[in-house]
């Protein structure tokens, strides 16, 4: 990715540990002020997690901007579990990125496009 940073990503402890062409990978610990009105984790935090896998994948080497993003919600998050986003390149621009909890249960699955810009342009 670019030298930037991701502050929305900081701000709530996500941890980006794996990013190369295509592919990146982020961690989150789900606290107590993520939880919806059901003592849950609210699903902006999880599409929040996944969009970062995304957008750290897509702007691997390039800058890429989101277009679209979709997300299907799997299973109920607990608070205190610790997620798994991994974001994987299926063709030009568009990736998959698969939420897990830490016990490998799938949570969620996000499906994002991208478009590439011009080098030189951002």
């Amino acid at each position: 990715m670019t030298a930037s940073i991701d502050g929305a990503a900081t701000a709530l402890g996500i941890e980006v540990d794996e990013v190369g062409p295509g592919r990146a990978r982020a961690r989150m610990r789900v606290t107590a002020e993520m939880a919806n009105l059901h003592g849950i984790a609210h699903g902006g935090y999880v599409f929040l997690l996944a969009d970062t896998a995304f957008a750290y994948a897509a702007n691997a080497g390039r800058v890429a901007l989101a277009q679209a993003a979709h997300i299907t919600f799997l299973r109920p998050v607990p608070i205190g579990a610790s997620l798994t986003a991994v974001a994987v390149e299926r063709a030009g621009g568009l990736f998959d990125v698969t939420v897990s909890a830490a016990e490998g249960a799938v949570v969620a699955e996000f499906r994002g496009q991208c478009a590439v810009l011009p080098r030189g342009v951002s």
